[in-house]
């Protein structure tokens, strides 16, 4: 055996839960361990751990993957009201994803991985589509009411000075429901950069899409941010690298999009880009062919599968029964991983490996010999289903063959 690859600086491995996690450690030992010889500082995000830890332990990994730079996270769960009594959870823990992303103030990248017999249901869609998602505020830090009939709602907003300014929403003749969201200009910039930052990281064109002519103040002050930071900071690297940004209504875009060969990336607000990138996932595809990587504005990296835990996958492996469970987005989250931290520490061989494996596994797909969920997607004539373990093990011969 060849001498293992080394590593400089070690990258931040957050663990995670049920099948995926049963996944991620044997594609550590079958296919990363054998040939890198790696660096990692690691925290079990496992929901039992999270538990014990009052949560703690999420926070210190981001915390962690800011001080690195580069990290790679297994799926978790985030509890519902089932999963109290399965775990013995002391409270329902909130998302890690969503802990995570708001330590690192970061924008999530969504792309697909593309591989020869599964055909997008788009079939002018030849190259990946990548969802920028904003991962601030919205709907997902909204204040929502329900009101009994013969009441007034109004918007009241008080300065630090004590001056209040009063919209009326609306007069209910009826019952109704109100909901009230809110952004941060702070944070827009921070998604703002990101995006501009990874799309000439990536080399892409990139798109933004809001409804600024009926949101005319909340959307187009996404868009007007936008197209400030573009023009004083990122203008002349755009035409530098040979790529666009450009705005467009969300409705233009959806029309554009569909009929497009793909090749770029699409920015999203927080809602419309969880909508879009699964329809994006789902055109494309598959879920489990879904790549997902979380940037801060300041360029810090953590790659994670955009699946989650396999849940139902998971109680079968617990009986000894077999699966058949997608393990290419968890492969290629620790080939991002991997490939990130080469090109931040300068180690060529760890760039190499981490293309070397992605090769591998895309071919071994391209081969006919995949797991069940594609089996039944490809339209290769020789193709093969085979177990979760034995298609790590097909993925490693045709490694081993390339290094």
């Amino acid at each position: 055996m060849a001498e293992k690859i080394q590593m400089k600086t070690p990258l931040v491995e957050m663990d995670g839960d049920e099948m995926t996690r049963v996944i991620w450690q044997w594609i550590k030992d079958i296919l990363i361990t054998p040939y890198v010889d790696l660096k990692s500082e690691y925290y079990d995000l496992g929901l039992v751990h999270r538990n014990e830890t009052d949560d703690k332990v999420t926070f210190e990994s981001a915390e962690a993957a800011l001080k690195y730079g580069v990290a790679v996270k297994c799926a978790t769960i985030t509890p519902n009201a089932a999963r109290m009594p399965e775990y013995n959870l002391k409270e329902m823990w909130k998302s890690p994803n969503g802990t995570i992303r708001a330590i690192m103030d970061g924008t999530v990248f969504r792309a697909p991985i593309l591989v020869k017999g599964i055909t997008p249901y788009i079939p002018t869609w030849t190259k990946p589509i990548t969802i920028a998602r904003h991962a601030y505020g919205d709907v997902y830090k909204n204040v929502e009411m329900q009101v009994p009939a013969g009441g007034k709602a109004e918007l009241v907003y008080t300065d630090a000075d004590g001056n209040v300014t009063k919209e009326t929403i609306h007069e209910f003749k009826g019952d109704g429901i109100i909901q009230g969201l809110h952004n941060r200009d702070e944070s827009i910039s921070s998604f703002a950069r990101a995006c501009f930052n990874y799309a000439l990281d990536t080399h892409q064109d990139i798109w933004f899409a809001t409804k600024d002519t009926i949101s005319k103040k909340y959307d187009h002050r996404f868009k007007d941010i936008f197209a400030e930071i573009f023009e004083n900071e990122y203008k002349e690297k755009f035409e530098a690298a040979g790529i666009e940004y450009f705005y467009t209504l969300i409705d233009d875009a959806v029309a554009r999009v569909i009929r497009s060969e793909g090749g770029y990336i699409w920015a999203c607000k927080n809602y419309d880009g969880d909508v879009m990138s699964d329809m994006v996932a789902t055109a494309y595809g598959s879920l489990a062919m879904m790549t997902s990587v979380l940037v801060s504005p300041d360029g810090k990296y953590e790659y994670e599968a955009a699946h989650g835990t396999v849940q139902r996958h998971y109680y079968k492996y617990l009986k000894g029964e077999e699966t058949s469970t997608n393990s290419v987005a968890t492969i290629f989250a620790w080939t991002g991983a991997l490939r990130k931290r080469g090109e931040l520490d300068e180690l060529p061989e760890l760039m190499a490996f981490a293309d070397k494996l992605e090769k591998a596994t895309v071919e071994t797909i391209e081969d006919g010999i995949m797991t069940g969920d594609l089996y039944l997607l490809s339209k290769l004539e020789n193709k093969k289903k085979v177990n979760t373990k034995e298609f790590l093990e097909a993925v490693n011969e045709k490694l081993a063959s390339l290094m």
